[in-house]
Protein backbone atom coordinates (compact mmCIF):
# COMPACT_ATOMS: atom_id res chain seq x y z
CA UNK A 1 0.00 0.00 0.00
CA UNK A 2 1.39 3.42 -1.10
CA UNK A 3 1.80 6.72 1.45
CA UNK A 4 -0.83 8.19 0.02
CA UNK A 5 -3.29 4.80 0.17
CA UNK A 6 -2.48 4.86 3.83
CA UNK A 7 -2.79 8.26 4.11
CA UNK A 8 -6.67 8.19 2.49
CA UNK A 9 -7.37 5.14 4.74
CA UNK A 10 -6.55 7.20 7.67
CA UNK A 11 -8.95 9.91 6.84
CA UNK A 12 -11.96 7.76 6.67
CA UNK A 13 -11.54 6.56 10.08
CA UNK A 14 -13.42 8.79 12.52
CA UNK A 15 -11.02 7.46 15.57
CA UNK A 16 -7.59 7.41 14.16
CA UNK A 17 -4.26 5.65 15.62
CA UNK A 18 -2.79 8.07 18.06
CA UNK A 19 1.26 6.67 18.15
CA UNK A 20 1.30 6.93 21.67
CA UNK A 21 4.40 4.44 21.53
CA UNK A 22 5.66 5.13 18.65
CA UNK A 23 7.06 7.98 16.02
CA UNK A 24 3.83 9.31 13.88
CA UNK A 25 4.57 8.04 10.57
CA UNK A 26 4.86 10.38 7.58
CA UNK A 27 1.45 8.59 5.84
CA UNK A 28 -0.64 9.30 9.26
CA UNK A 29 0.82 13.34 9.06
CA UNK A 30 -2.18 15.60 9.01
CA UNK A 31 -2.70 18.48 6.42
CA UNK A 32 -1.03 22.46 7.70
CA UNK A 33 -4.56 23.11 8.06
CA UNK A 34 -5.15 20.58 10.65
CA UNK A 35 -2.23 21.17 12.32
CA UNK A 36 -2.69 25.19 12.96
CA UNK A 37 -5.89 24.63 13.81
CA UNK A 38 -5.46 22.21 16.67
CA UNK A 39 -2.92 24.89 18.26
CA UNK A 40 -5.23 28.52 17.04
CA UNK A 41 -8.53 27.37 19.19
CA UNK A 42 -6.13 25.84 21.96
CA UNK A 43 -4.90 29.07 23.93
CA UNK A 44 -7.47 31.83 22.39
CA UNK A 45 -9.74 31.14 25.34
CA UNK A 46 -11.90 33.44 28.02
CA UNK A 47 -9.65 32.53 30.76
CA UNK A 48 -6.76 34.30 28.49
CA UNK A 49 -8.83 37.54 28.11
CA UNK A 50 -9.14 37.64 32.27
CA UNK A 51 -5.59 37.43 32.51
CA UNK A 52 -5.22 40.27 29.97
CA UNK A 53 -7.47 42.32 32.09
CA UNK A 54 -5.96 41.71 35.29
CA UNK A 55 -2.59 43.08 33.75
CA UNK A 56 -4.17 45.99 32.75
CA UNK A 57 -5.49 46.84 36.11
CA UNK A 58 -2.31 45.99 37.58
CA UNK A 59 0.18 47.48 35.71
CA UNK A 60 -2.07 49.96 33.43
CA UNK A 61 -2.98 49.53 29.27
CA UNK A 62 0.26 50.14 27.68
CA UNK A 63 2.46 48.15 30.21
CA UNK A 64 0.25 45.07 29.86
CA UNK A 65 0.14 45.46 26.22
CA UNK A 66 3.87 45.11 26.22
CA UNK A 67 3.27 42.49 28.29
CA UNK A 68 1.69 40.34 26.73
CA UNK A 69 3.62 40.88 23.79
CA UNK A 70 6.64 39.75 25.38
CA UNK A 71 5.15 37.28 27.06
CA UNK A 72 4.02 35.44 23.61
CA UNK A 73 6.99 35.85 21.96
CA UNK A 74 9.12 34.13 24.30
CA UNK A 75 6.33 31.59 23.72
CA UNK A 76 6.77 31.64 19.63
CA UNK A 77 10.65 30.44 20.04
CA UNK A 78 10.39 28.04 22.75
CA UNK A 79 7.38 26.27 21.70
CA UNK A 80 8.36 26.90 18.26
CA UNK A 81 11.97 25.35 18.33
CA UNK A 82 10.77 22.08 20.76
CA UNK A 83 8.10 22.05 17.77
CA UNK A 84 10.27 21.85 15.30
CA UNK A 85 11.91 18.88 16.95
CA UNK A 86 9.03 17.19 17.30
CA UNK A 87 8.48 17.29 13.65
CA UNK A 88 11.07 16.06 12.56
CA UNK A 89 10.94 13.42 14.71
CA UNK A 90 7.41 11.96 14.80
CA UNK A 91 7.91 11.96 18.55
CA UNK A 92 5.49 12.64 21.77
CA UNK A 93 6.96 14.54 24.53
CA UNK A 94 6.84 11.57 26.54
CA UNK A 95 9.45 10.05 23.88
CA UNK A 96 11.61 13.78 23.32
CA UNK A 97 11.80 13.14 26.71
CA UNK A 98 13.56 9.96 26.86
CA UNK A 99 16.11 11.31 24.49
CA UNK A 100 17.08 13.63 26.79
CA UNK A 101 16.48 12.48 30.09
CA UNK A 102 17.52 8.92 29.42
CA UNK A 103 15.26 5.34 29.10
CA UNK A 104 13.89 5.52 32.74
CA UNK A 105 15.08 9.43 33.75
CA UNK A 106 12.07 10.37 31.12
CA UNK A 107 9.28 8.97 33.73
CA UNK A 108 9.99 11.80 35.87
CA UNK A 109 9.73 14.64 33.47
CA UNK A 110 7.43 13.16 31.29
CA UNK A 111 5.13 12.09 34.62
CA UNK A 112 5.18 15.46 35.55
CA UNK A 113 4.42 17.94 32.94
CA UNK A 114 1.24 15.11 32.10
CA UNK A 115 0.33 15.27 35.88
CA UNK A 116 0.04 19.28 35.72
CA UNK A 117 -2.16 19.65 32.35
CA UNK A 118 -4.56 17.47 34.21
CA UNK A 119 -4.59 20.46 36.61
CA UNK A 120 -5.37 22.66 33.78
CA UNK A 121 -8.34 20.93 32.68
CA UNK A 122 -9.82 20.74 36.19
CA UNK A 123 -9.35 24.21 36.34
CA UNK A 124 -11.22 24.62 32.90
CA UNK A 125 -13.49 22.56 34.04
CA UNK A 126 -14.14 24.67 37.42
CA UNK A 127 -14.26 27.98 35.66
CA UNK A 128 -17.28 26.68 33.07
CA UNK A 129 -19.51 25.88 36.37
CA UNK A 130 -18.31 29.12 38.17
CA UNK A 131 -19.18 30.94 35.00
CA UNK A 132 -22.76 29.31 35.07
CA UNK A 133 -23.41 29.06 38.42
CA UNK A 134 -22.36 33.05 38.82
CA UNK A 135 -24.48 34.02 35.48
CA UNK A 136 -27.47 31.97 35.73
CA UNK A 137 -27.49 30.51 39.59
CA UNK A 138 -27.16 27.03 38.02
CA UNK A 139 -25.42 24.46 40.31
CA UNK A 140 -22.09 24.74 39.88
CA UNK A 141 -21.16 21.13 40.88
CA UNK A 142 -23.98 19.42 37.87
CA UNK A 143 -22.37 21.35 35.17
CA UNK A 144 -18.76 20.91 36.40
CA UNK A 145 -19.89 16.99 36.12
CA UNK A 146 -21.63 17.67 32.82
CA UNK A 147 -18.92 19.71 31.01
CA UNK A 148 -16.30 17.76 32.23
CA UNK A 149 -18.41 14.34 30.96
CA UNK A 150 -18.03 16.12 27.27
CA UNK A 151 -14.96 17.65 27.13
CA UNK A 152 -13.92 14.04 27.99
CA UNK A 153 -15.75 12.74 24.90
CA UNK A 154 -14.02 14.77 22.68
CA UNK A 155 -10.33 14.29 23.90
CA UNK A 156 -11.12 10.69 23.46
CA UNK A 157 -12.22 10.85 19.98
CA UNK A 158 -8.68 12.23 19.84
CA UNK A 159 -6.38 14.79 17.21
CA UNK A 160 -9.29 14.89 14.83
CA UNK A 161 -11.57 16.07 17.47
CA UNK A 162 -9.36 18.87 18.80
CA UNK A 163 -9.02 20.00 15.27
CA UNK A 164 -13.18 20.36 15.18
CA UNK A 165 -13.39 21.91 18.23
CA UNK A 166 -10.33 24.33 17.34
CA UNK A 167 -12.04 25.19 14.09
CA UNK A 168 -15.23 26.42 15.85
CA UNK A 169 -13.58 28.24 18.91
CA UNK A 170 -11.50 30.40 17.10
CA UNK A 171 -13.86 32.04 14.96
CA UNK A 172 -16.68 32.34 17.26
CA UNK A 173 -13.81 33.79 20.22
CA UNK A 174 -12.86 36.62 17.00
CA UNK A 175 -16.82 37.43 17.24
CA UNK A 176 -17.72 38.01 20.80
CA UNK A 177 -14.05 39.56 21.16
CA UNK A 178 -14.41 41.77 18.76
CA UNK A 179 -17.97 42.84 19.41
CA UNK A 180 -16.87 43.33 23.60
CA UNK A 181 -13.91 45.50 22.53
CA UNK A 182 -16.46 47.55 19.88
CA UNK A 183 -19.39 47.90 22.90
CA UNK A 184 -16.60 48.52 25.29
CA UNK A 185 -15.08 51.61 23.04
CA UNK A 186 -18.38 53.61 23.22
CA UNK A 187 -17.99 54.08 26.95
CA UNK A 188 -14.35 55.49 26.36
CA UNK A 189 -12.26 57.16 23.74
CA UNK A 190 -9.03 55.50 22.31
CA UNK A 191 -6.80 58.06 24.06
CA UNK A 192 -8.30 57.44 27.44
CA UNK A 193 -7.79 53.54 26.87
CA UNK A 194 -4.06 53.75 26.11
CA UNK A 195 -3.27 56.48 28.81
CA UNK A 196 -5.25 54.14 31.50
CA UNK A 197 -3.20 53.25 34.16
CA UNK A 198 -4.55 50.83 35.88
CA UNK A 199 -6.72 50.34 39.13
CA UNK A 200 -5.25 52.24 42.19
CA UNK A 201 -6.27 49.78 44.83
CA UNK A 202 -4.84 46.61 42.59
CA UNK A 203 -1.70 45.41 43.74
CA UNK A 204 0.86 46.67 41.20
CA UNK A 205 2.60 44.25 38.66
CA UNK A 206 5.80 44.73 37.54
CA UNK A 207 6.83 44.08 33.78
CA UNK A 208 8.93 40.83 34.53
CA UNK A 209 6.00 39.58 36.46
CA UNK A 210 3.60 40.39 33.79
CA UNK A 211 6.41 38.47 31.20
CA UNK A 212 6.15 35.63 33.70
CA UNK A 213 2.50 35.02 33.87
CA UNK A 214 1.64 35.26 30.28
CA UNK A 215 4.38 32.81 29.67
CA UNK A 216 2.99 30.89 32.16
CA UNK A 217 -0.25 30.86 31.15
CA UNK A 218 0.55 28.19 28.25
CA UNK A 219 3.83 27.24 29.27
CA UNK A 220 3.30 23.37 30.50
CA UNK A 221 1.29 22.87 27.00
CA UNK A 222 3.95 24.88 25.04
CA UNK A 223 6.23 22.36 26.31
CA UNK A 224 4.37 19.42 25.37
CA UNK A 225 4.04 20.77 21.44
CA UNK A 226 5.25 17.46 20.52
CA UNK A 227 1.98 15.77 21.60
CA UNK A 228 0.22 18.14 18.48
CA UNK A 229 3.01 19.46 16.07
CA UNK A 230 4.20 15.70 15.58
CA UNK A 231 1.58 15.65 13.12
CA UNK A 232 3.06 18.35 11.22
CA UNK A 233 4.44 17.19 7.82
CA UNK A 234 7.06 20.04 7.24
CA UNK A 235 9.61 22.25 9.47
CA UNK A 236 7.18 25.17 8.11
CA UNK A 237 3.84 23.60 9.19
CA UNK A 238 5.07 23.28 13.09
CA UNK A 239 6.21 26.71 12.96
CA UNK A 240 3.13 28.02 11.33
CA UNK A 241 0.91 26.12 14.22
CA UNK A 242 3.15 27.64 16.73
CA UNK A 243 2.53 31.37 15.60
CA UNK A 244 -0.77 30.48 15.24
CA UNK A 245 -0.46 29.93 18.92
CA UNK A 246 1.95 32.69 20.02
CA UNK A 247 1.39 35.39 18.94
CA UNK A 248 -2.12 35.35 17.12
CA UNK A 249 -3.97 33.06 19.26
CA UNK A 250 -3.17 33.55 22.74
CA UNK A 251 -2.01 37.56 22.01
CA UNK A 252 -5.42 38.02 20.59
CA UNK A 253 -6.98 36.77 23.72
CA UNK A 254 -5.10 38.98 26.32
CA UNK A 255 -5.34 41.81 24.07
CA UNK A 256 -8.87 41.80 23.93
CA UNK A 257 -9.65 41.59 27.93
CA UNK A 258 -6.61 44.16 28.63
CA UNK A 259 -8.66 46.27 26.14
CA UNK A 260 -11.95 45.94 27.51
CA UNK A 261 -10.96 46.01 30.93
CA UNK A 262 -9.07 50.05 29.90
CA UNK A 263 -12.04 50.92 28.89
CA UNK A 264 -14.64 50.15 31.20
CA UNK A 265 -12.61 49.23 34.20
CA UNK A 266 -15.25 48.21 36.30
CA UNK A 267 -17.23 45.87 33.87
CA UNK A 268 -17.20 42.43 35.14
CA UNK A 269 -15.19 39.55 33.97
CA UNK A 270 -16.04 39.22 29.43
CA UNK A 271 -18.59 35.84 30.25
CA UNK A 272 -20.66 37.24 32.84
CA UNK A 273 -21.09 40.59 31.15
CA UNK A 274 -22.16 38.96 27.68
CA UNK A 275 -24.68 37.20 29.80
CA UNK A 276 -26.38 40.09 31.55
CA UNK A 277 -27.13 41.24 28.64
CA UNK A 278 -30.25 38.59 28.58
CA UNK A 279 -32.02 37.18 25.62
CA UNK A 280 -30.27 35.89 22.70
CA UNK A 281 -27.11 37.47 23.35
CA UNK A 282 -26.73 35.35 26.62
CA UNK A 283 -27.82 32.03 25.04
CA UNK A 284 -24.85 32.52 22.19
CA UNK A 285 -22.53 33.48 25.17
CA UNK A 286 -23.28 30.33 27.14
CA UNK A 287 -22.50 28.14 24.49
CA UNK A 288 -19.51 29.68 23.03
CA UNK A 289 -18.09 29.54 26.46
CA UNK A 290 -19.01 26.49 26.95
CA UNK A 291 -16.97 25.38 23.63
CA UNK A 292 -14.60 28.10 24.60
CA UNK A 293 -13.49 26.82 27.27
CA UNK A 294 -13.68 22.80 26.18
CA UNK A 295 -11.44 23.31 23.30
CA UNK A 296 -8.59 23.94 26.45
CA UNK A 297 -10.07 21.05 28.58
CA UNK A 298 -9.84 18.62 25.38
CA UNK A 299 -6.18 19.54 24.51
CA UNK A 300 -5.20 19.33 28.04
CA UNK A 301 -6.49 16.03 28.62
CA UNK A 302 -4.93 14.88 25.15
CA UNK A 303 -1.66 16.06 26.86
CA UNK A 304 -2.06 14.45 29.89
CA UNK A 305 -3.63 10.89 28.13
CA UNK A 306 -0.67 10.84 25.73
CA UNK A 307 1.53 10.93 28.37
CA UNK A 308 0.68 8.57 30.72
CA UNK A 309 -0.28 6.07 27.50
CA UNK A 310 3.48 6.26 27.21
CA UNK A 311 4.38 5.82 30.64
CA UNK A 312 2.25 2.84 31.51
CA UNK A 313 1.91 1.10 28.44
CA UNK A 314 -1.51 1.57 28.27
CA UNK A 315 -3.63 2.65 25.23
CA UNK A 316 -4.65 6.35 25.04
CA UNK A 317 -8.06 6.24 25.10
CA UNK A 318 -8.23 4.27 28.51
CA UNK A 319 -5.95 7.08 29.86
CA UNK A 320 -8.10 9.74 28.73
CA UNK A 321 -10.96 8.29 30.07
CA UNK A 322 -9.56 7.73 33.59
CA UNK A 323 -7.91 11.25 33.91
CA UNK A 324 -11.21 12.74 32.38
CA UNK A 325 -13.29 11.41 35.34
CA UNK A 326 -10.60 12.66 37.76
CA UNK A 327 -10.38 15.63 36.91
CA UNK A 328 -14.35 16.31 36.49
CA UNK A 329 -14.66 14.93 40.18
CA UNK A 330 -11.91 17.74 41.51
CA UNK A 331 -13.46 20.43 39.48
CA UNK A 332 -17.10 19.78 41.37
CA UNK A 333 -14.81 21.13 44.23
CA UNK A 334 -14.32 24.56 42.06
CA UNK A 335 -10.74 24.76 41.34
CA UNK A 336 -10.64 27.54 40.07
CA UNK A 337 -9.33 29.88 42.99
CA UNK A 338 -6.22 28.21 42.48
CA UNK A 339 -5.55 30.28 39.48
CA UNK A 340 -2.80 32.15 39.79
CA UNK A 341 -0.73 30.22 42.04
CA UNK A 342 -1.25 28.09 39.38
CA UNK A 343 0.41 30.11 36.82
CA UNK A 344 3.65 31.04 39.49
CA UNK A 345 4.46 27.47 40.06
CA UNK A 346 4.42 26.64 36.17
CA UNK A 347 6.47 29.61 35.45
CA UNK A 348 9.05 27.63 38.08
CA UNK A 349 9.11 24.02 37.45
CA UNK A 350 8.19 24.21 33.49
CA UNK A 351 10.77 26.26 31.55
CA UNK A 352 13.72 24.74 32.89
CA UNK A 353 12.51 21.17 31.12
CA UNK A 354 12.05 22.87 27.68
CA UNK A 355 15.34 24.37 27.47
CA UNK A 356 17.12 20.82 28.90
CA UNK A 357 15.48 19.86 25.43
CA UNK A 358 16.23 22.29 23.20
CA UNK A 359 19.70 22.03 24.40
CA UNK A 360 20.16 18.51 24.21
CA UNK A 361 19.22 18.55 20.44
CA UNK A 362 20.14 22.06 19.40
CA UNK A 363 24.01 22.75 20.69
CA UNK A 364 26.37 21.36 18.30
CA UNK A 365 28.25 19.39 20.71
CA UNK A 366 26.03 17.24 21.42
CA UNK A 367 24.90 13.32 20.25
CA UNK A 368 22.44 15.01 18.19
CA UNK A 369 24.21 17.17 16.34
CA UNK A 370 24.05 16.82 12.53
CA UNK A 371 21.77 14.02 13.04
CA UNK A 372 18.27 13.28 10.96
CA UNK A 373 16.99 10.79 13.29
CA UNK A 374 17.32 10.43 16.98
CA UNK A 375 17.60 7.13 17.98
CA UNK A 376 16.24 6.04 21.51
CA UNK A 377 18.20 2.90 21.63
CA UNK A 378 21.36 2.63 23.72
CA UNK A 379 20.21 5.48 25.67
CA UNK A 380 21.50 5.40 29.22
CA UNK A 381 18.86 4.81 32.14
CA UNK A 382 18.94 7.94 33.86
CA UNK A 383 20.99 10.72 32.64
CA UNK A 384 22.33 13.20 35.16
CA UNK A 385 23.46 16.39 33.26
CA UNK A 386 19.76 17.12 32.64
CA UNK A 387 18.24 17.10 35.71
CA UNK A 388 21.39 19.06 36.81
CA UNK A 389 20.76 21.70 34.60
CA UNK A 390 16.65 21.76 35.46
CA UNK A 391 17.53 22.05 39.17
CA UNK A 392 19.47 24.84 38.82
CA UNK A 393 16.71 26.12 36.43
CA UNK A 394 13.95 26.00 38.67
CA UNK A 395 16.04 27.28 41.72
CA UNK A 396 17.08 30.30 40.31
CA UNK A 397 13.70 30.43 39.20
CA UNK A 398 11.97 29.85 42.40
CA UNK A 399 14.87 32.56 44.35
CA UNK A 400 13.59 35.25 41.91
CA UNK A 401 10.04 34.33 42.50
CA UNK A 402 10.38 35.48 46.13
CA UNK A 403 12.89 37.85 46.04
CA UNK A 404 13.31 39.47 42.62
CA UNK A 405 10.30 38.70 40.73
CA UNK A 406 10.52 41.76 38.38
CA UNK A 407 13.41 39.42 36.73
CA UNK A 408 10.45 37.13 35.20
CA UNK A 409 11.20 33.80 36.62
CA UNK A 410 9.86 32.09 33.41
CA UNK A 411 12.93 33.73 30.99
CA UNK A 412 15.86 33.45 34.20
CA UNK A 413 15.03 29.97 34.82
CA UNK A 414 15.25 29.09 31.02
CA UNK A 415 18.28 30.87 30.14
CA UNK A 416 20.14 28.94 33.79
CA UNK A 417 19.24 25.31 32.97
CA UNK A 418 20.21 25.98 28.85
CA UNK A 419 23.47 27.96 30.16
CA UNK A 420 24.28 24.88 32.87
CA UNK A 421 23.52 22.79 30.10
CA UNK A 422 25.67 23.55 27.78
CA UNK A 423 28.68 23.76 30.16
CA UNK A 424 27.73 20.60 31.64
CA UNK A 425 27.41 18.34 28.23
CA UNK A 426 30.39 20.24 26.88
CA UNK A 427 32.23 17.65 29.92
CA UNK A 428 30.08 14.93 29.90
CA UNK A 429 30.34 11.51 28.53
CA UNK A 430 26.60 10.20 28.93
CA UNK A 431 25.15 8.50 26.24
Amino acid sequence: MTAEQNRQQEEHHVLVEEYERESVPQHARRPRSSVVMVWLGFPMVISGAALGASLTLGMGYPSAVLGIILGNLFLLFYVGFLSQLAQKSGYNFAMLCRTTFGSRGFSIASALLSTLVIGWFTVQTALVAVNVNVAFGWNLALWAAISGALYTIVAVAGIRALTWIGSISAPLFVIFGLYAVIDAANSASWSAMWNYGGNPTASKIAIGVAITLVASFFIDSGTMTPDFTRWARTRTDSWLATASAFPIGCGFAMLIGATVAAATPGRPEMFTWLADKGGIIAVLATIFMFINLGSVCAHCLYNAAVGWAHLTNQKYRIIAVIFGVIGTLIAMTNAWKYFINWLNFLGIIVPPIGAVILADHMLPWTRHAGKDAFDLTGIQVIRYTPFISWACGSLVALVLNYNAPQWSTVICGFLTAFVVYAILSSFSQEK
